[in-house]
């Protein structure tokens, strides 16, 4: 019997941080992952012999997040619609580190949105704390394929961070 308090435990801060990547907002992220472990209770039947606890939290985590990603593109079709006929509000403009920071973000949200969907998966795995077995299960790789996944991805998101760092000092002159 698997013991869900302990999952919790050991995978909370890695499972809101592999959320927070994906969906690029803490709060989203933190109500995903209790939204995962609520699934995973409500569906402890159907876990007895998981052999990996913590890859199938991933999966079901990021099963949502894919769901949350969807659910955005759908919201922001409405949104563009509404924009029309709404009045624009500038908001008040930030402190410089706040907007170099945001720039910043925004670069790496947009380099990972480049990768493929199997390097960015194994990435954000990665970063999430998983191990390679773990990632293995998540992803259906073989393990010794992850760490070449993986280097292959680092590489790839830093060449087109850099490219895009570079084009936008290019383009700020």
């Amino acid at each position: 019997m698997t013991d869900w308090s302990a999952v919790y435990r050991t995978t909370y801060d890695d499972l809101v941080r592999f959320l927070y990547r994906k969906v690029w907002d803490a709060e989203r992220a933190h109500d995903l992952a209790q939204e995962t472990f609520l699934r995973c209770l409500r569906d402890r039947a159907n876990t007895q012999g998981v052999g990996n606890e913590r890859a199938y939290v991933f999966t079901i985590a990021n099963n949502l997040a894919r769901d949350e990603a969807r659910s955005v593109i759908r919201r922001k079709k409405h949104l563009t619609l509404l924009k029309n006929e709404a009045d624009v509000v500038v908001p008040v403009p930030e402190p410089v580190e706040e907007i170099e920071r945001a720039r910043k973000q925004k670069l790496v949200e947009e380099a990972l949105a480049q990768l493929s969907e199997r390097d960015r998966e194994v990435l954000l795995l990665w970063d999430a704390g998983q191990t390679y077995q773990d990632i293995a299960a998540q992803t259906g790789l073989s393990i010794g394929a992850i760490g070449t996944t993986l280097s292959r991805a680092r590489k790839r998101l830093v060449e087109v961070y850099d490219t895009m760092e570079g084009n936008e000092h290019v383009a700020r002159g």
